[in-house]
């Protein structure tokens, strides 16, 4: 957790003060395994009413971080961009390092003996962070769409999805998206385009809907009455939007880890889980002994 000073700052007082705030935040997120995106932490500082939602106010906090980071106030790892990341090949020292990863790595399919096949699909990339952990966890495979999933994509996932009820299994996406009109619309969207490539699929929207909304009160936007959609959505929720992003990590874990418990037969899965720990043991097996083994066919 590094906090290293680049820069000297003469910071205000209410300066310091959102500083401290935001670093409780951080530390409050890293307890419980999470990192934060700018947008996570501001959508908390909303919601804790510590400043009003507006774009100016979330403007303003940014800097503020920056500045912060570069004084050395704030942990350079708390605050992350999802969007943005640097890709390489992984490299080993010697080839038993390798099998000893493979041990740890080693995944049967555990999905292919169940009556449903599950795929999370998220609106924002920037998310896809909060629910990569409980995905693999439940080694359920997620999806960011980026808004609107593309044409490439939309095809190939009925073609993922063909392939699971050509196998006897029921396909079930869990979609999670804001609360505006486009956002709500994404769900009959993806419904609608991999009816239209030839398969049935159940998509079912668990976040962010309205009872959700009224449970937990994240804080609002208006709706953008630019977007074609608005109208409709105005009729039936009125001018105010909200984003998925205001609710907490562990609340969108929760409802992902809910409902993968509820379609998954539990007995299926522990018996897929206990072949996948007598693998790995095997090959761990040949990771230790990997000088007597190598030994013993060179000869």
């Amino acid at each position: 957790m590094p906090t290293i000073c680049y820069q000297d700052f003469n910071f205000r007082a209410n300066t310091l003060k959102i500083i401290n705030q935001a670093n409780a935040i951080i530390e409050e997120y890293q307890r419980q395994g999470y990192d934060l995106t700018l947008r996570q932490l501001y959508y908390q500082f909303v919601s804790r009413d510590i400043i009003p939602n507006r774009q100016t106010e979330y403007k303003r906090l940014g800097s503020v971080i920056n500045d912060g980071r570069l004084a050395g106030m704030i942990d350079w790892d708390a605050i992350t961009d999802r969007t943005r990341n640097l890709a390489s090949l992984a490299h080993w020292n010697t080839p038993a390092s390798i099998i000893e990863a493979c041990s740890l790595q080693f995944r049967y399919d555990k999905w292919d003996d169940q009556p449903n096949r599950i795929e999370v699909w998220i609106e924002k990339e920037a998310l896809a962070g909060v629910f990569q952990r409980v995905c693999q966890d439940l080694d359920v495979p997620y999806f960011s769409c980026r808004g609107y999933t593309s044409q490439s994509e939309m095809w190939a996932a009925s073609q993922r999805i063909i392939e699971y009820e050509n196998a006897g299994q029921e396909p079930i996406i869990l979609h999670f998206g804001d609360h505006d009109p486009s956002g709500i619309d994404m769900t009959r969207d993806i419904t609608d385009r991999l009816k239209l490539f030839g398969c049935s699929v159940e998509v079912k929207r668990l976040a962010l809907n309205m009872n959700q909304i009224e449970q937990y009160n994240p804080p609002p936007n208006p709706a953008k009455d630019t977007d074609s959609r608005f109208s409709d959505y105005a009729r039936e929720h009125g001018e105010e939007s909200w984003e998925l992003d205001a609710l907490e990590p562990n609340l969108l874990s929760g409802l992902v880890r809910s409902a993968v418990s509820t379609l998954r037969d539990a007995d299926l899965w522990e018996e897929a889980v206990t072949r996948e720990k007598q693998a790995r043991q095997q090959i761990r097996y040949i990771s230790d002994n990997y000088d007597q083994i190598t030994a013993e066919a060179s000869e």
